[in-house]
This record gives C-alpha cells, structure tokens and sequence, in this order.
C-alpha cells in the first residue's frame, strides 16, 4: 500500500533529521537556542542523549507501520502513535488560537502551517492503515 510506504518514509526522514541533530548541526536554525524555539516554542537541549532516543523512536514507528498490515503487535505500536498524533494535532489547533503561544514566534507559525497540518495528515493515513489491518483481521490474518 503506497500510504504505508509514504508514511514510514515521513517517519525515516524524521529519524534522519534528530540523528543529524545529534552530531550538533542545528541546520536551519543558526544555533542550539533559535533551533529549539522554533520546534518546540522554548528551550531545551538538543544533545544527542535527547535526540537519538527519539530518532530510534521514530524507526521503530516506521517499522511498525510497515508491519502493521501483518502483526498485531504492529497495529498495537501504530495505536500508540494514533494516540500521540491526536494529542499532539489537538494541543496544536491549541497552540494555533494562541493560548500558550507567543503569536509572533517562529513556533506559533511554524506550528499553524507546518507542524500541526503534518499531524493532521499522518492522523488520518494511520487511521486508514489501522482500519485496513482491522479489516484484514477479521477476515482470517492468523499471523502476529
């Protein structure tokens, strides 16, 4: 399924990103500070004890989206992703009224035309995904 492949690849890039990170590159910001306040909308560290750990989160999410059409456990992992897009697309269209957020931060922006919509679409393609591997569940897949 091409939605499958299209959003482990989303996942694969955003590993590559925090593993780019981590070697202290703070590309397309110009230093540590600018680059977590347009992220994440404060500062935080982007060492690479931070960052790793979620690049291998984000194989793992891969991974388990290109897995969930077979495995249980795959639509499990995927359950769990559903669940931290949807609260992440929610605290976003928060965030994008302007409660929390500083209106005139690169965040408050980034978030309303970026970060959120991102959310929104890859919310929608796992839902689609997880429908498809419940179907495919119910009409015999033994596997997993």
């Amino acid at each position: 399924m091409k939605v499958r492949g299209a959003v482990a690849g989303v996942h694969g890039v955003l590993a590559l990103v925090h593993v780019y990170w981590a070697t202290g590159v703070t590309w397309p910001a110009g230093d540590q500070r600018v680059l977590s306040e347009a992220v994440l909308g404060r500062v935080v560290s982007f060492a690479p004890g931070v960052v790793l750990p979620l690049a291998a989160l984000h194989l793992v999410l891969g991974a388990a989206v290109l897995a969930s059409g077979r495995y249980r456990v795959a639509r499990l992992v995927m359950g769990g992703l559903v669940a931290g897009l949807g609260a992440r697309a929610a605290a976003g269209v928060v965030w994008a009224l302007g409660i929390g957020a500083d209106l005139g931060s690169a965040f408050y922006w980034l978030n309303l035309v970026v970060y959120t919509p991102a959310c929104l679409v890859l919310l929608v393609a796992d839902l689609r995904l997880l429908s498809a591997g419940r179907v495919k569940a119910l009409v015999g897949d033994s596997r997993g």
